[in-house]
């Protein structure tokens, strides 16, 4: 049950069937020179609709914009800071709340930790606030790495790399614009620095050379079936 594309009525019968609600955030941000900067959004939306389309899921519209610490220099990235990030979350989440929904699954296409720390401190405020919400935080990308390690190539594959140019080959082909070579960041250990892009030129975290389609078919499968596994012990879950 896409919320966007529902009527009133739909979403009114919808509350019959589930309580609970998918949310997919994702980011503007650069993916190197051949991905688009939609990639995280992409990924998280994918994911979501082939989950509704097993079972009785809300899925509300996707958050584009994210906390994107490291590539904030690099061309076309647009971030917001972590209160910003935070304050929509709980403003999203409280709004469907009014609207009757108490499951809520925050699934984040963006994995920088500065991003995934606000959506937790968003999810803590929310669980003091409403005493019969449960809330979870999931990164779509280690659901990626983690489901798909049998078939990725690249040890420590990340951004731009071997992992998401495979699945945006495979569900968005026509925004993949030519090729990325092998790269990793080189940012010193534990200094923060003003010049980011000078320790990481090319925007790309892994090697997208291995990409393939096929893989990213075969990653997106797995990862919408351990989500609706997850899923299936988030509603059963009783603290």
């Amino acid at each position: 049950m896409i919320i966007e594309d529902m009527t009133m009525p739909e979403f009114i019968a919808g509350l019959e069937k589930t309580r609970t609600v998918y949310i997919p955030f994702g980011a503007t941000e650069e993916h190197g020179p051949h991905l688009p900067l939609s990639t995280d959004t992409l990924q998280a939306k994918a994911v979501g609709y082939r989950l509704a389309e097993r079972r009785p899921i809300f899925v509300a519209p996707a958050v584009s914009y994210g906390v994107c610490r490291s590539t904030s220099q690099h061309p076309g990235t647009l971030t917001i800071t972590t209160g910003t990030l935070k304050a929509l979350t709980c403003d999203i989440v409280a709004s469907l709340y009014k609207h009757g929904l108490r499951n809520f699954i925050l699934l984040t296409g963006h994995a920088g930790g500065t991003h995934n720390a606000a959506l937790i401190d968003a999810g803590e405020e929310l669980l003091e606030r409403f005493a019969d919400l449960k809330i979870a935080v999931l990164t779509e990308y280690q659901l990626a790495a983690e489901e798909g390690k049998g078939l990725i190539e690249t040890a420590g594959d990340s951004h731009a790399g071997e992992i998401e140019t495979s699945r945006v080959l495979y569900s968005h082909p026509q925004l993949v614009k030519g090729q990325a070579e092998r790269e990793f960041p080189s940012f010193p250990m534990g200094m923060l620095v003003r010049n980011k892009q000078k320790y990481w030129p090319g925007g790309v975290w892994g090697d997208p050379t291995k990409a393939t389609a096929q893989k990213g078919a075969q990653i997106e499968r797995l990862v919408v079936d351990a989500l609706e596994r997850f899923v299936d012990k988030f509603e059963a879950w009783e603290e």
